[in-house]
């Protein structure tokens, strides 16, 4: 079944080595203080924050599950990753929401709300619950990144998956632990360098195999049953395989989608590579490189989906056996789960002698000598699983030493959202609830060693959630419109509201996260827009209500504030007692941040469908998307790029914000 060979080992294995070599070298530099651990000193430049934060896009279970939405429905699979992995997000974090956030001088997200809301009561209970919804949150991320591991490496490796995402998982864990945002930062440019040329690599060869557009909408016909594959444009109705019914909406789920991305990009940027930048500058230069960049991840996965499709058309041409094989299985094991499904055939596959003699004898009728390479593309309701045919191309169509480079590249994928991952959770328990609450004068040697713990503790947590998961589309479903969604409204408010206070925060947080977590328990087959809709409300209606209802912030804080973050919004009464020069200036730069918006989107939306429709041969559609492209691009350029600050800024922390604030106090 498995086709590695010695030469693939060997590339698999040196990358492991020299990544945890990377890791272990940085050990002692990451180690000299709490700064130099989450942040690598705020000393970075732009170009490496740029890359880390394209590989922490570019996560491997992400690119399994965008590349099954592209095998099931053409370029217009784009559209339902509208929801996270199209990162509409960094449209926002490019424009303004990096620089804001980098102006506070602050270490983590948990932290930041002490320098919006002040050091009283309000503001500690704002800050323990943003970290513990942090450390949910990355519970669940852990989850999702683990549970694609396993069905990944269940097809690569003649071991149980959960052993296999295990093994890879400990190496990761290991040098996230030792390392620190140094590790993840040179390992990121590592793991950047290898998947940018996979991305070209996989791009050329599937657009050689196509012969034309046409023929390729013929096959992904008798494949998916998609009349329309090889479309851009979503329609409103869209047939969808079993499982997948949901989203025959097309357009409905896009604008929700659309919609939950800008309230969450309007309240993003509370990420370490954004709080360790060294200037304003450097903010947007990173997250425009990191959009150029993730960019190479389209065509990689359009062309993983367009090698799959005609690998599922060769290896089954009649389709109907598919479902005759689940069919099968689920005669013999009635009571198996979503959940146990890939461990179950994966175990049929690698080892048929401990299963029925008559099983396995019908499967071999049904699906050919070849049924156990077969069997791993048979999905529990009868289709093919399109959720594996990234890891089954690698196995059965890429050709030997190319398959291991490749592989690699998914491991990369995987290790560099891991670890950044893990590393700011890390800091939001050490910082914002060990240092701070338990053991404020903890050694620095102590905060490291709670940090090697807390790490571990979030793996552990993430591994036992993502193997008892459904499958990773309804894991990310979840996260991203359930869980994410309840923390919207505090996220967004805290920004362009001068009256959300501490409280209402408090209160958003607590009533979305709960909302969440209850429904995931007793409701998890919520539809994903239900979730959203009832999660962003109770969240709105929290952070506004308990706002109102409670005092509002210190106006020398909100003063403060405003005048070092200099945020656009609902900020009349502070901004009133500001000079009408400041007003001005700050006037100008908002107006060029608001307008860049729309610009960014659309250059970036339009930037993932055009490398798309060449490796499908799609040229009209080619020629239709490079106008709107080139219109975004100018006005990115009109906008944005032309009103960059000066690269002259010196970096700053929160202790400096904190002398300036009581200066400004004590001149009031």
């Amino acid at each position: 079944m498995h086709t590695l060979s010695i030469l693939d080992y060997g590339i698999i294995i040196g990358y492991l080595v020299l990544t945890m070599a990377v890791g272990l070298y940085m050990t002692k530099k990451a180690s000299s203080s709490l700064d130099d651990y989450f942040l690598a000193g705020r000393s970075m430049p732009w170009y490496l924050l740029g890359i880390a934060g394209m590989t922490n896009w570019f996560d491997m279970t992400g690119t399994m599950i965008i590349t099954s939405f592209l095998y099931m429905l053409g370029p217009r699979g784009l559209f339902i990753e509208f929801r996270g992995g199209a990162v509409l997000i960094l449209a926002f974090l490019m424009c303004y929401t990096g620089k804001w956030h980098r102006r506070s001088g602050c270490l983590t997200g948990a932290e930041w709300n002490i320098y919006r809301f002040g050091k009283g009561n309000d503001a500690q209970a704002v800050r323990v619950i943003g970290a513990v919804m942090g450390i949910v949150c990355t519970i669940g991320m852990l989850a999702y990144l683990i549970r694609g591991t396993s069905l990944f490496l269940g097809m690569m490796f003649p071991f149980p998956p959960t052993v296999c995402a295990f093994v890879i998982v400990a190496i990761t864990t290991i040098y996230t632990m030792a390392s620190g945002f140094y590790g993840v930062v040179l390992t990121d440019l590592i793991q950047g360098i290898i998947i940018m040329l996979s991305c070209v690599i996989v791009g050329v060869l599937a657009w050689q195999m196509v012969p034309d557009s046409s023929s390729l909408s013929k096959v992904a016909l008798h494949v998916t049953g998609n009349s329309s594959w090889i479309t851009s444009v979503p329609k409103w109705h869209t047939n969808m395989p079993k499982g997948y019914e949901c989203y025959q909406s097309l357009v409905m789920f896009a604008l929700f989608y659309l919609l939950r991305n800008i309230l969450g990009g309007m309240g993003s940027g509370g990420e370490a590579r954004y709080f360790g930048a060294r200037n304003d500058r450097e903010c947007g230069l990173q997250s425009l490189l990191q959009g150029i960049t993730v960019m190479l991840r389209w065509p990689m996965m359009i062309g993983f989906a367009v090698m799959g499709i005609y690998f599922v058309s060769r290896t089954y041409p009649d389709m109907a056996v598919i479902s005759k094989a689940s069919q099968l299985i689920h005669s013999y094991y009635p009571a198996v789960t979503d959940a146990g499904w890939h461990d179950l055939t994966s175990r049929i596959a690698n080892s048929p002698s401990h299963y029925s003699v008559d099983l396995i004898n019908g499967l071999k009728a049904t699906l050919g000598p070849a049924w156990a390479s077969k069997l791993s593309l048979v999905g529990i309701n009868g289709t093919v699983n399109p959720e594996r045919i990234l890891p089954a191309v690698l196995v059965n169509v890429l050709p030997v030493g190319l398959k291991g480079v490749i592989l690699v590249a998914m491991f990369a994928a995987m290790m560099s959202t891991f670890t950044s991952t893990v590393n700011g959770t890390s800091a939001l328990w050490v910082k914002d609830i060990y240092q701070n609450l338990i053991r404020p004068r903890a050694s620095n040697r102590e905060l490291i060693m709670m940090s090697y713990i807390s790490t571990l503790l979030l793996v552990v947590a993430g591994f036992y959630m993502g193997i008892c998961a459904a499958s990773i589309n309804d894991l990310w479903g979840w996260i991203v419109m359930g869980l994410t969604a309840g923390t919207l409204a505090p996220g967004l408010l805290r920004l362009y509201w001068w009256r959300c206070n501490a409280w209402g925060m408090f209160g958003g947080t607590v009533l979305g996260g709960i909302g969440a977590i209850v429904q995931r328990i007793f409701a998890h087959n919520m539809i994903e827009w239900k979730q959203f809709i009832i999660m962003t409300t109770l969240s709105f209606v929290g952070t506004i209500g308990m706002s109102l209802l409670t005092k509002p912030t210190d106006m020398n804080r909100l003063r403060y504030f405003y005048r070092t973050t200099k945020p656009f919004g609902l900020w009349g009464p502070v901004k009133s007692t500001f000079s009408s020069d400041e007003r001005k200036e700050l006037t100008h730069e908002h107006k060029n941040d608001i307008i860049s918006v729309p610009f960014a989107l659309l250059w970036q939306v339009t930037m993932f469908l055009l490398p798309m429709q060449l490796v499908i041969k799609s040229y009209s559609s080619f020629w239709m998307t490079l106008p709107l492209f080139l219109i975004g691009a100018a006005g990115l350029y009109r906008f944005w790029w032309r009103n960059l600050p000066p690269n002259d800024e010196v970096p700053t922390d929160a202790a400096d914000r904190q002398g300036e604030l009581e200066t400004m106090q004590q001149g009031v």
